[in-house]
C-alpha cells in the first residue's frame, strides 16, 4: 500500500461499480465487487485480505463475467486472481481489529473518525444523514442552513470525465438548503435523538449580524455539535451573501463574532478558494472568535462551453452561470490552501476541517498531512454512495497500523515542513536520469515524442527502443509522466558541472 499499486483503476475501466452488483450473484465463492470497489479507491491489500483463503477463481468458469452488466469487457477473475498472486503475497500487517486510531475530535468534540459528510444535497434530509450514519460516517455538515426563499434552477450540474467515464471535475450552480428553518430544526432534534454518537456540524448564512447570530443559537439549542459559517458559497443570487463575505476580511470578523456571541459550541469558519490567499480572512475569522476554519469551498468556474448553442454547462433555457467546481481536479488548489493555514503561526491551534476533491484515504490522507484534522467530503459521494466510507475508514486505518502510527491524530501537519511557498529552497546541483525498462516498455514511442516537442530532445528511438542521451537530458521527467505503461523509473543522479568564474 506504501508503494505504487499493482493493480490500477485502468486495469478495470469499464466496471460500473454496480448497485446490488450481478457479478456478486454469479459468484458463489467471494465478494468480487466490494473486492473492485477495493481496487477502485486504492484500497487492494485490505480487498485482498478479505477474500477467501483458497483462490476459487482458478478452475472457475467466470460466470461474473458474463453476469456482469459491460458483459466481457471487465476481467474479474484477472482482477481477483491479481489480488491472490500479486496483492495477498506483499501484504506487510494484518487487517486491524478495530478503528481506535481513527478516533479524533473537531475541537474537543469526539469524531468516531475523521470522515463528514460536507454541506451540501449529500446531507440535505433525515433520512440521507441517517442513512450515512448507519454506513459509518462519523458526521454530517448540514446542507446550509437559511431564511432565503431558495428556488433552483434545472439542470443545475455538470462535469468533465476521464477515460473511463468517471467524473475528474463537476460544476454545481446549485444554492443552499430549501427547507424552513423550523423544518430543518425538527431535522437536527430527530437526528441527535437517533444518533447522539454522531456529530452535528449546522452549516448556516445570514444576512446580516442579527441573523448570523439567531441562526447559530437556534442550532446549538436544537441539537447541533459545532457551527459552521458560509463565507463561501459561490452561487447566491443577491450581493454581500457567500464568498462575497470570504473576499472581504472586515465582513469575515463581524459576521463570526456575531454567531459567537450566541452560541457556547466551537464555531468554524468555511472560506472560499477565490482569492490569491485564505490567510487574511483566516485571521479575521480567529479575530472574530472562531474555533476553526474549513476549506475549500468550490472554485468559480465555467465548464463545457458548447460549440453549437455557445451556452456553457448546465445550460437554463438558453443561459448559463459561473457556478462552482469540485471533484478530483480541484485537490491541488485546496491542499495549497490548506497548507497555507496550517503554516500561518497565526493560526496555530485552530482546527481545520479539510475538503476539496477527496475520493480515496490516500486523498484523506494528504490533506491530513497538510493540517487538516477533519475531512469533509460531497463530489465523490455524489458519484459513488455512502458506502465509500468503508474503503476511507479501512484505507486510512490499515496504513496508520501498516506505519506504526497509534493515532491518526498524530499526523495532522506531518508534511507541513517539506512545503514552501518558493523554489528558492530547491536543490538544484544533481540531475536524477530517467531509467527505462525495457521488458515493461511496449515500444509506443510517447516519451520520445513528448521529449523533442516540449523537452530536451534527450531520448531517440532505436529499433523502437528509446536510448538517453544524458549529456542532454535534464531530469525533468516528463517522459515519466506520459509513458503509458509505467515503463520509465527514477534512475541515477548526475552532479550538474558548475561553472566557475
Amino acid at each position: 500500500m506504501l508503494i505504487k499499486p499493482a493493480i490500477e483503476r485502468s486495469d478495470m475501466i469499464y466496471c460500473a461499480l454496480c448497485k446490488d452488483a450481478p457479478c456478486n450473484s454469479a459468484c458463489l465463492a467471494m465478494d468480487p465487487a466490494r473486492a473492485l470497489l477495493g481496487i477502485w479507491f486504492d484500497n487492494q491489500d485490505v480487498a485482498a485480505m478479505k477474500l477467501p483463503e483458497k483462490n476459487a477463481c482458478a478452475d472457475c468458469s467466470a460466470p461474473c463475467e458474463k453476469a456482469c452488466v459491460n458483459s466481457g469487457s471487465v476481467p474479474i477473475k484477472g482482477l481477483m486472481t491479481a489480488l491472490y498472486e500479486k496483492v495477498k503475497p506483499e501484504v506487510e500487517v494484518a487487517i486491524p481489529d478495530d478503528g481506535n486510531r481513527l478516533k479524533c475530535d473537531i475541537c474537543g468534540v469526539p469524531l468516531e473518525n475523521p470522515f463528514l459528510l460536507s454541506s451540501s444535497v449529500v446531507a440535505s434530509t433525515y433520512d440521507m444523514c441517517a442513512r450515512a450514519f448507519e454506513a459509518g460516517w462519523a458526521g454530517i455538515s448540514f446542507k446550509t442552513i437559511c431564511s432565503f426563499d431558495i428556488h433552483e434552477a434545472s439542470p443545475r450540474y455538470s462535469a468533465i470525465k476521464g477515460d473511463n467515464g468517471s467524473i475528474i471535475g463537476f460544476k454545481n450552480i446549485e444554492q443552499l438548503s430549501d427547507h424552513s428553518v423550523a423544518e430543518n430544526m425538527e431535522i437536527f432534534r430527530k437526528l441527535k435523538e437517533n444518533y447522539p454518537s454522531k456529530f452535528i456540524l449546522a452549516s448556516i448564512m445570514g444576512q446580516d449580524e442579527a441573523e448570523w447570530e439567531s441562526l447559530a443559537k437556534i442550532c446549538e439549542e436544537n441539537g447541533a455539535d459545532a457551527i459552521e459559517l458560509n463565507f463561501s458559497c459561490p452561487n447566491m443570487q443577491e450581493d454581500g451573501l457567500g464568498s462575497d463575505i470570504g473576499q472581504v476580511p472586515e465582513l469575515v470578523e463581524r459576521f463570526t463574532r456575531a454567531a459567537k456571541r450566541s452560541t457556547t459550541i466551537p464555531v468554524l469558519a468555511k472560506l472560499t478558494p477565490n482569492v490569491a490567499t485564505m490567510s487574511p480572512a483566516a485571521e479575521a475569522a480567529l479575530r472574530g472568535g472562531a474555533d476553526g476554519i474549513a476549506a475549500i469551498n468550490t472554485i468559480k468556474s465555467i465548464v463545457g462551453v458548447s460549440p453549437y448553442t455557445f451556452v456553457s454547462a448546465p445550460a437554463v433555457k438558453g443561459k448559463s452561470a459561473v457556478g462552482g467546481y469540485s471533484g478530483n481536479a480541484v485537490k491541488p488548489i485546496a491542499l495549497r490552501f490548506i497548507a497555507e493555514i496550517g503554516q500561518n503561526p497565526t493560526l496555530k491551534g485552530m482546527h481545520i476541517s479539510g475538503m476539496g476533491g477527496i475520493e480515496t484515504w490516500r486523498d484523506a490522507l494528504e490533506f491530513i498531512l497538510m493540517g487538516a484534522g477533519s475531512i469533509q467530503i460531497t463530489t465523490a459521494v455524489m458519484q459513488y454512495g455512502y458506502r465509500i466510507i468503508d474503503e476511507l475508514k479501512e484505507g486510512l486505518n490499515y496504513y496508520l497500523v501498516q506505519m506504526g502510527i497509534k493515532s491518526v491524530k498524530d499526523v495532522i501537519g506531518a508534511g507541513l515542513d517539506s512545503v514552501s511557498d518558493t523554489t528558492d529552497v530547491l536543490e538544484r546541483d544533481t540531475v536524477l536520469f530517467p531509467a527505462f525498462n525495457l521488458e515493461k516498455c511496449n515500444g509506443c514511442g510517447r516519451c520520445v515524442i513528448s521529449c523533442n516537442d516540449g523537452g530536451h530532445q534527450a531520448i531517440r528511438f532505436d529499433d523502437r527502443k528509446p536510448k538517453l542521451d544524458g549529456s542532454k537530458c535534464v531530469g525533468c521527467h516528463l517522459c515519466k509522466l506520459v509513458c503509458p505503461n509505467d515503463a520509465i523509473e527514477a534512475g541515477k543522479k548526475r552532479i550538474k558541472k558548475m561553472d566557475r568564474p
